[in-house]
């Protein structure tokens, strides 16, 4: 079967945001373009690691440029529905000079599991998704995504469980 690709060309909002409690929090990445919303879930290291891989590229972006891409002021809360297409395996990030525009790749995590339907290759499910984005979008997304990711758990390698100190 040949992989299915959505484009949202060009986004009208991108986010990250969780759901759930702390220690049981799922992430999300969301994004639209017109009435089209697609919700994707994503794991916290991988937030974090897109967070930072943005950041970098826009950074060196704005020094080839010349300018500067201030953050929008965006509401970067999720939207509802939340109807996950995939969970994320991996991503990509590019720019197209002559658009102006950051593109992140998602592509599925397809491994078939009977008792979980979001792993299941589906006909009708893309197996990647492009989002193109603006700089200022992107410089947004980055930094709310940090902020997310640090409003876990104070010690997240506790993972929920009590830990044990001796002196």
């Amino acid at each position: 079967m040949a992989a299915e690709e959505l484009e949202l060309n060009p986004v009208d909002f991108i986010t990250i945001g969780t759901v759930g409690p702390k220690g049981k929090r799922v992430f999300y990445l969301q994004a639209a373009s017109g009435d089209q919303l697609v919700s994707l879930i994503i794991e916290k290291e991988q937030s974090w690691a897109l967070s930072e891989a943005i950041r970098e590229l826009i950074d060196d972006i704005d020094k080839r440029l010349g300018d500067y891409a201030p953050p929008m002021h965006m509401d970067m809360e999720l939207r509802d529905p939340i109807e996950p297409l995939f969970r994320i395996s991996q991503m990509g990030l590019g720019y197209d000079e002559d658009l102006d525009r950051v593109v992140l790749v998602a592509q599925a995590l397809r491994v078939p599991e009977a008792d979980n339907p979001l792993l299941n290759p589906q006909d009708d499910t893309p197996d990647i998704v492009r989002m193109w984005c603006s700089r200022a979008q992107m410089r947004a997304l980055s930094e709310h995504t940090i902020t997310v990711v640090r409003s876990g758990r104070a010690d997240p390698k506790q993972n929920g469980r009590l830990v044990y100190y001796w002196t």
